[in-house]
């Protein structure tokens, strides 16, 4: 069954990730597999309840692959789908306008507009 999604793309982007931890998550997955506690630590202020719901999501729409290890004590890792590491560009194209943003409102202490 297919899943009806928004007829606008933008639309279709943000319901996948528009948490902001959601983004956070993609950005640590893009460097490579990381366990539950890497992920906790280098996003910082998450709860270990909500990260786990938002991995559990991104899960659920395909950005990320989960693989559980049968041991003793157990662990899990976590790593981007392809579809997940399609998100690159956007999140570059995000950094790219972070960096502009902050030269801008930083150099003069106001906003001016792009030449």
């Amino acid at each position: 069954m297919k899943k009806i999604l928004p007829a606008c793309p933008v639309e279709t982007t943000l319901m996948l990730i528009s948490d902001r931890w959601k983004i956070l998550i993609i950005r640590d997955l893009l460097s490579g597999t990381k366990r539950f506690g890497q992920l906790k630590k280098s996003i910082g202020n998450i709860s270990q309840k909500v990260l786990t719901a938002n991995l559990r999501s991104m899960e659920e729409t395909g950005l990320v692959n989960r693989k559980v290890f049968a041991e003793v004590p157990p662990h899990v890792e976590y790593t981007l789908t392809e579809t997940g590491y399609s998100l690159d560009p956007v999140l570059k194209a995000m950094y790219n306008w972070g960096e502009e943003y902050k030269w801008r409102v930083n150099s003069d202490g106001a906003l001016t507009p792009p030449e």
